[in-house]
């Protein structure tokens, strides 16, 4: 299934993924996001890193990251998590958040709408 947009005021609509780990792109050049589904309510992104990658920290929105595959660090703040299959981590909103993989690592992402993203505090 591709990504999903929604009209303003529109429900979310459905959407089945059999194994969301195999949503996840791969690139040297680094992550490469993939919206599972982009609405004005929020976003699901599945993304993937390869061992030794990192997204530098950032201040972005209220989210939710669920790790799907692999291991490595996520920096909240000045807090360093160490995350691996099955981790979940919450960021509230303003908050900087990064991460580094350790093996080949693989999250999704659930980004709410409405709470303060990097655009908005520069």
């Amino acid at each position: 299934m591709s990504a999903q947009a929604t009209p303003q005021g529109q429900a979310l609509p459905s959407a089945h993924f059999a194994n969301t780990r195999e949503q996840a792109t791969f690139s040297a050049a680094g992550p490469q996001p993939r919206f599972l589904l982009d609405s004005e309510q929020g976003a699901v992104v599945v993304a993937g890193l390869e061992a030794g990658q990192q997204i530098p920290a950032h201040p972005e929105g209220t989210a939710i990251y669920h790790f799907l595959e692999g291991s490595g660090t996520m920096l909240v703040d000045a807090e360093r998590y160490a995350v691996a299959a099955g981790s979940t981590v919450i960021v509230p909103a303003g908050a900087h958040r990064g991460m580094q993989a350790a093996t080949r690592l693989v999250f999704l992402a659930v980004k709410f709408a409405g709470s303060p993203t990097a655009a908005s505090q520069a």
